[in-house]
């Protein structure tokens, strides 16, 4: 029996004991549904409201290989139907049906919650093409809108959730457990495919009765929870929840670091406020529906993080089991969790709040370390600006960002220097015909690549004067309490150690720039390759049509088709070729060839 209880229908050739099938009263397929305890089926509800009142329940991974029908019916108010909110997002769609008859609690199956970005799910549903079911495999792609609900990218295009599969199982492909619950698949105007998933903490939300059929930790530790007496609901730090809120909708920026010290009641309640509205579990129908009653841009997107944990007094070690749990890394449990994070390319979105407390924050330093090396993303809070912070800042933030930076000034180096010249020496050959005009490209590239280096010349002269000053950065902070770079500060003005690369500089949008702009040299180059590719097979059939037309007029000359071959031959010699002008007068030469010769048969 698996962690989460029940059949994890580990096996894809495996029908699992938990998937349901529902019919309505007319007999056709409505959906699918999962089967939580002997006697409860959950589902989506438009499932029901397409049964109608009617609605059967059949159990296709039965242990006999017989297809039992049990009749079901909503479970009292067990039913959230979809309902748009204020912003168009679709909340809800969760049902719970109870059966007439229990069925075995060894086909029972109960949901997991685990971290869910970039993993690879399963879902088996009954499309009406395979109505005995079939399993989907998808990829987890991101939360999307405000209620937590996650969307899913078919691995194959066949692999969309149709009509049959609302209320399927969705089953994580390396644990097997059961994580989520199909809600709906869909094609937009461009062609793209998507399914999306209710996962099982916003199940729990909606339907809180079900939470002790839910297993795994709950993404946030009880010390971040909000206090109970609601005493500072009122406290609000707006810009600190501004740019806490930014982080969680994921503003390009891999690593925040802040400082809320252990006075400051405003920042710290502001802190647990954002940890709370972007856990999918805590994150109630009220916040919900008021978010347009806060202040604009406090309110994060839910799922915003997918673990926050309170470091003070707890161990690396612990740390990392509570991530690897998170991440559902159980298999070799016998190897140190901080082993299997770094083996594993899972990633996930972490609040750590408390790193100086933490009982050996040098070692904390080495997980987050590995954590961000291996694309995870990091909101770390210090309660005080000391030694643990600043090392942190040049570990996870100076160093980073300044290799990350060196990395992106070689590219562009590549782009504006080898990968211009081969565009360069392309269009030298040939006309451009068909091919995007790149002139704004390479000069943005330019003026790109002129920033980092000014932004390298800066830091350079900084770097000195600090080291005239006593290597304290005096300018590390602005007015409103923000360092530079991705780090919040308590806003006292204090000076700065270390700093961030560039400041003011968007790297991720300079890395967009440089994709781009190296996608689209890369597209012309091939283009204008393929120009001179035609160039050279025009100029080959230009030979032999020259060297068959020769032989045909033994001598004789013919000043009508000599200009037609000398003309083409001057294009095809032409630096740069018309490729297309070039063509039209190789086919008037061997069209005129090959009149000749048909002549000459006569």
């Amino acid at each position: 029996m698996a962690a989460g209880g029940g059949d994890p229908a580990a096996s894809p050739l495996k029908t699992p004991s938990w998937a349901v099938r529902i019919r309505g009263a007319d007999g056709e397929i409505a959906g699918a549904g999962i089967l939580l305890t002997p006697d409860q089926v959950l589902t989506c509800a438009h499932v029901v409201d397409r049964a109608e009142d009617r609605l059967t329940a059949e159990f296709v991974g039965a242990a006999d290989h017989s297809v039992p029908a049990v009749p079901a019916r909503v479970d009292g108010s067990a039913y959230v139907p979809e309902t748009r909110d204020a912003d168009g997002d679709p909340v809800g769609d969760v049902a719970l049906l109870r059966l007439d008859r229990p069925r075995p609690v060894g086909e029972t199956v109960r949901l997991h919650r685990l971290s869910a970005p970039g993993r690879e799910v399963r879902m088996y549903g009954f499309p009406y093409a395979h109505n005995g079911g079939i399993w989907f495999r998808s990829t987890v792609v991101g939360g999307c809108g405000r209620d937590g609900q996650v969307q899913l990218s078919p691995v194959s295009p066949g692999e969309l959730a149709s009509p049959g599969c609302s209320g399927a199982g969705v089953a994580d492909s390396r644990t097997g457990e059961v994580i989520g619950m199909v809600l709906s698949g869909q094609q937009d105007q461009h062609g793209n495919r998507f399914s999306f998933m209710s996962p099982a903490e916003t199940i729990a939300r909606h339907l809180p009765r079900l939470k002790p059929h839910i297993v795994g930790p709950t993404a946030v530790d009880e010390r971040l929870l909000p206090a109970a007496d609601g005493a500072s609901q009122d406290l609000l730090d707006e810009p600190f929840a501004q740019r806490l809120a930014a982080w969680l909708r994921d503003d390009g920026s891999q690593v925040k670091i802040s400082v809320v010290g252990p006075g400051d009641a405003a920042r710290s309640a502001t802190l647990r406020r954002a940890i709370t509205l972007a856990d999918r579990e805590l994150r109630t129908a009220v916040s919900v529906d008021r978010a347009s009653l806060d202040p604009p841009g406090t309110v994060p997107s839910a799922g915003g993080h997918d673990l926050a944990v309170d470091a003070s007094g707890v161990s690396a070690a612990e740390i990392a089991e509570r991530i690897a749990e998170r991440m559902g890394l159980w298999q070799h449990p016998e190897d140190p969790p901080l082993d299997r994070i770094r083996a594993s390319r899972a990633t996930l979105n972490l609040v750590v709040v408390g790193v100086d407390e933490a009982a050996d924050p040098l070692a904390l330093l080495d997980l987050l370390d590995v954590l961000r090396a291996g694309g995870s993303r990091l909101l770390l809070v210090f309660r005080e600006d000391g030694d643990c912070h600043r090392r942190a800042r040049d570990r996870l933030l100076v160093r980073p960002g300044r290799e990350r930076r060196a990395r992106l000034v070689e590219r562009l180096r590549e782009i504006t220097g080898p990968l211009a010249q081969d565009l360069h020496e392309r269009l030298a050959a040939v006309v451009p015909h068909g091919v995007r005009p790149l002139d704004s490209d390479l000069v943005a590239a330019h003026a790109a690549l002129a920033g980092l280096l000014r932004a390298d010349d800066a830091d350079d002269a900084d770097d000195a004067d600090d080291e005239d000053a006593g290597g304290v950065d005096r300018g590390g902070v602005d007015r409103d309490g923000v360092g530079r770079g991705d780090e919040d500060r308590e806003g006292d003005g204090r000076p700065d150690s270390g700093r961030v690369p560039g400041p003011g500089l968007d790297l991720a949008r300079y890395e967009r720039l440089a994709d781009r702009a190296a996608g689209r040299l890369a597209k012309a180059v091939a283009q204008l390759d393929r120009l001179r590719d035609r160039r050279d097979e025009l100029a080959g059939r230009l030979r032999g049509y020259h060297v068959l037309h020769q032989h045909a007029l033994r001598g004789e000359e013919d000043p009508e088709v000599d200009g037609l071959y000398l003309r083409a031959h001057a294009l095809l010699r032409a630096r740069p070729c018309d490729v297309r002008a070039a063509e039209a007068a190789v086919d008037a030469y061997t069209r005129r060839v090959d009149d000749h010769g048909e002549g000459d048969a006569r």
